[in-house]
């Protein structure tokens, strides 16, 4: 999609939703993603989704090779509208797609070399890999990871929901983008690819606007 077209749509925008659309694309990032396998709940899925939209991750990676589940939109409240979600049938082909695209693969378990979250070193595009609260990940996962991280607890629970667990782990990662020197902003041709994808899930007349548009170039 090209500058003229965009510049077309985001004018059936209000001001207030402009500026909105400027001030948080500002802040987004594919430095850091998210890939969750496999998670029975669905509402656990939903919530993480949404975290990753407040904390400006805007990727998810949904593995749905056992339990295929679409995302429950009352739960991400919205946030569907906001990130990219990726789905794939197996978790081979979503770490080859991921591995292919430069990120490391961080598995969240409590495995024996894991670091705790506050001596993980994060200093290249990461992909965050979370299994369910029961089962955890996969061997698949533990395996090709090329990392672990785990959040240390002090009570009687020794697990964290997979929702709360993304939710420190962004929160945490995302603030030390913002203050690090990494190059974490989205380049032109994101940026433009997810400006495009939020003016389609919000502009109500999207494709005939886009229509008028091709037209009045003819």
């Amino acid at each position: 999609m090209n500058s003229e077209l965009i510049n077309y749509l985001e004018s059936f925008l209000t001001p207030r939703r402009q500026e909105l659309f400027k001030q948080v694309i500002a802040q987004r990032t594919r430095f850091l993603t998210v890939a969750i396998e496999d998670v029975g709940h669905l509402h656990n899925t939903s919530a993480v989704m949404r975290s990753c939209d407040a904390f400006g991750v805007q990727d998810v990676h949904v593995i749905e090779e056992l339990k295929g589940k679409r995302i429950d939109r009352e739960i991400a409240m919205g946030a569907q509208k906001w990130t990219t979600v990726h789905r794939y049938d197996s978790t081979k082909n979503a770490l080859k797609q991921l591995k292919g695209n430069g990120y490391q693969i961080v598995a969240t378990t409590p495995h024996h070399t894991a670091h705790k979250l506050a001596d993980f070193k994060f200093d290249q595009p990461t992909a965050l890999f979370f299994g369910s609260e029961k089962d955890g990940l996969t061997d698949i996962v533990i395996e090709a990871a090329d990392a672990y991280i785990y959040i240390p607890t002090f009570g009687f629970t020794q697990s964290l929901n997979i929702s709360v667990c993304a939710a420190i782990l962004l929160q945490e990662l995302t603030q030390r983008l913002r203050n690090s020197n990494l190059d974490w902003h989205l380049n032109e041709a994101d940026i433009a690819e997810v400006k495009q994808l939020w003016l389609k899930r919000n502009l109500k007349d999207y494709e005939s606007l886009k229509e008028k548009f091709d037209i009045s170039k003819l």
